[in-house]
């Protein structure tokens, strides 16, 4: 085996989230190697989705100078101190798969990464219990490291066990040309974006178009997970409510027949108790997601799989629950923030990737969290809250998922740590781990509020009348939230909500930072106070 294939970190994927993981291994000098199957990053983009537009934002101007703020709606760039920048490669807000594509190799080489292409891994293998994992390509190249991290993404399909379910033709292969749908009916199996992409393409030549899936329909605009039905891809909706002879179906597809020309599909109709209806269509189309590909790794090494077995499971450290040094990176992140928040997306799994490097850096190079000191007092602790929550992008993206942690130290210390897991940061206050010496700490995160997927923000009724709130505790929208913990314990001390803002600035003296700092002088103790002052 060559110096070359020895490495302390192997990287299964040069898609957005392994050469996000790669370019700070290459920062901090670290010992690692990309494997990807493609000539060249982001193999997956130049297929998916089929009909070759992001519905990822892109929004070029902002009005903002600020670097860190303009990440709040650039949802395709890495993360770099020097670039370079998705929003340079096209002004379109939903910008073509493509462009992606041109990015993603443009940032390979701008940093130099070590990437090995048209090395399609076949084969990995741990031949010795916590000894190094061993990766075998196509073309016998052997490859040995002592962690993994895996960032190859759902690359297979998803599908679910409906009796002749091979009857149905695939997403990721089914014709994308409107012409060859002409006066014919179409049954979409799904109830995703790449369903309703399918659909909406389908609009002007086929004579009807039925969507199915069991449930009621998740709109992102009401849920704030980017995953359920943009508004992007729901003019469907409208051939629905409006008469126009298509139609979503709340409702479990039981079987798929073969009838002459066409199919038979039966459904059970959720609206009314069940009832199964056969229908007849001349196609029917799957469109339902992806799932992880855990076949190359043999049984000893096979980590454990979650959700119908379409992802990893993962401990809050995103390490295989069953695999030592098996870690994961990028859209199979999302298993812990499941249809919740944004590890499922560039925009989320970009800063989940930052926080996984500082994982590893403390566990395998004794590196501490990065940390700030403050002084021990309300003011202090306040001004910090304030100037994060109105700038940090990573808070924003990843909201109710990373967050900034004040650890109160035995020693009477106070230190400022940034976008940590906030899962991650709980188990490590309890063990002691990574976060040492810490008696007490607060949690900052950036939340929506408790029923915000449920209530209709457009609704004025659900707002209470009356005066101006400064707790926050009404605020549906997005919003700060600041928690005490002990640690050790589950559920926080004390919690404060500071009010939404329609410009998501949180600065008022009256209405934000005296109420904080109110909050924080009735829970920061007051023997580190007193060592503070003297």
């Amino acid at each position: 085996m060559s110096d070359e294939g020895q490495v302390d970190y192997l990287i299964l994927g040069a898609g957005p989230a392994g050469l996000q993981a790669g370019y700070y291994l290459e920062r901090t000098g670290r010992s690692y190697l990309i494997v990807e199957a493609g000539d060249a990053p982001g193999t997956f983009f130049t297929a998916f989705p089929r009909h070759r537009t992001l519905i990822s934002s892109n929004k070029v101007h902002t009005g903002w100078d600020d670097p860190e703020l303009r990440l709040r709606t650039d949802w395709n760039s890495l993360l770099s101190d020097d670039g370079p920048l998705f929003t340079s490669y096209t002004p379109r807000y939903f910008p073509p798969a493509d462009a992606l594509v041109r990015y993603l190799a443009d940032f390979a080489a701008a940093h130099r990464l070590r990437v090995s292409h048209g090395t399609r891994i076949e084969r990995i293998t741990r031949p010795r219990p916590g000894g190094p994992f061993v990766a075998r390509a196509a073309d016998g190249r052997e490859f040995s490291a002592a962690r993994l991290i895996v960032a190859t993404g759902v690359s297979r399909p998803y599908v679910p066990g409906i009796d002749g379910v091979e009857n149905a033709e695939l997403y990721t292969d089914v014709s994308v040309d409107p012409a060859d749908f002409t006066d014919q009916r179409v049954l979409i199996i799904g109830r995703g974006n790449s369903a309703f992409e399918t659909a909406d393409n389908l609009i002007e030549t086929a004579a009807v178009i039925h969507v199915a899936g069991p449930g009621s329909l998740r709109l992102a605009w009401q849920t704030h997970f980017v995953g359920h039905l943009r508004a992007v891809n729901n003019n469907f909706l409208d051939t629905y409510q409006l008469k126009s002879q298509n139609a979503l179906l709340e409702g479990t597809v039981q079987r798929i027949r073969k009838d002459g020309d066409g199919y038979v599909v039966s459904i059970s109709f959720d609206r009314v108790d069940e009832i199964v209806k056969d229908v007849r269509y001349d196609r029917v189309i799957l469109a339902t997601g992806f799932r992880f590909d855990a076949s190359l790794f043999s049984e000893e090494c096979r980590p454990e799989l979650t959700i119908k077995d379409r992802f990893p499971a993962q401990t809050d450290a995103w390490e295989s629950v069953n695999i030592p040094d098996m870690y994961f990176a990028g859209t199979l992140t999302q298993v812990r923030d499941f249809k919740k928040s944004t590890s499922g997306f560039i925009h989320g799994f970009r800063y989940g990737v930052r926080a996984l490097h500082r994982i590893l850096e403390r566990r395998y190079h004794g590196i501490p969290w990065p940390a700030g000191d403050l002084p021990a007092d309300a003011a202090a602790v306040a001004d910090a809250v304030i100037a994060r929550v109105n700038r940090s992008s990573a808070l924003w993206q990843q909201f109710g998922f990373l967050g900034d942690a004040v650890l109160l130290g035995t020693d009477g210390s106070v230190r400022y740590c940034e976008e940590i897991p906030v899962a991650h940061l709980h188990s490590a206050a309890a063990a002691g781990t990574t976060f040492d010496g810490v008696a007490e700490y607060f949690t900052v995160t950036l939340e929506y509020g408790a029923d915000h997927d449920v209530i209709n923000p457009f609704d004025v009724s659900v707002r209470r009348p009356g005066q101006q709130d400064t707790t926050g505790l009404d605020g549906r929208y997005l919003h700060p939230v600041v928690r005490h913990f002990t640690a050790g314990t589950a559920e926080p001390a004390a919690e404060h909500h500071l009010t939404e803002n329609l410009e998501n600035e949180w600065d008022s003296e009256s209405v934000h930072r005296a109420p904080l700092r109110a909050f924080l002088e009735t829970r920061l103790p007051a023997g580190a106070t007193a060592r503070s002052a003297g």
